[in-house]
């Protein structure tokens, strides 16, 4: 018995040594989106993929859910920024991810209601199995990803500078990144931390 106790604990440690942190297959700048033909249900009853979403500017990615105080936070601000992608051509996909919650807050009726209540003129997606989280390295709500014309990432992070508080906010990174992906410049600051709720994947 205590053989079979050690051989599982040394198991489960040598599990956690070697299976590499997050970060270490992070979604890199410059790498092209991945699993864009997948598909996943909209709240809108559809099924659609990255590519059906692209629009011939690019495409916003944000990860996204319903209870998150900081979506909440910055419910305003994300419907600015959606709107303002669309505007410009890029394609606009929220992603929810917490697959540990299908059964309550996050369920796809629950998306649709809050879709509704919000007004959401794009996509809002179930990530079934948090498949595309895992393929983003995405761990956060609210965290974008946002990919030029060719499908290249050319920014990922927050949506600005003070996620807390909109009254306090001085760099508007994503609408930033966005302006400058329009004319063909390069994106600084690309890459910035998210801050949110972390992602609830089934465990």
């Amino acid at each position: 018995m205590k053989r079979t106790i050690l051989s599982l604990t040394c198991a489960a440690f040598l599990a956690m040594a070697f299976t590499p942190a997050m970060e270490d297959w992070a979604l890199e700048i410059g790498s092209p989106a991945p699993k864009t033909d997948i598909k996943m249900k909209d709240v809108s009853g559809k099924d659609i993929s990255l590519a059906d979403a692209k629009r011939s500017n690019g495409l916003l990615v944000m990860f996204s859910a319903n209870t998150c105080p900081y979506v909440i936070r910055n419910q305003s601000r994300t419907k600015e920024i959606c709107q303002y992608a669309l505007q410009n051509n890029i394609g606009v996909v929220l992603v929810n991810s917490n697959e540990d919650q299908r059964g309550a807050n996050d369920s796809f009726e629950a998306m649709k209601a809050y879709a509704s209540k919000e007004q959401y003129t794009w996509y809002y997606v179930v990530d079934k199995n948090s498949e595309l989280a895992d393929a983003f390295a995405a761990d956060r709500t609210p965290e974008c990803f946002l990919f030029d014309k060719n499908l290249k990432l050319v920014y990922k992070g927050a949506i600005d500078d003070h996620p807390g508080n909109a009254s306090e906010v001085k760099d508007k990174f994503l609408k930033n990144a966005i302006n400058a992906a329009l004319q063909g410049k390069s994106v600084t600051p690309n890459s910035t931390a998210s801050i949110g709720c972390n992602i609830k994947r089934k465990m």
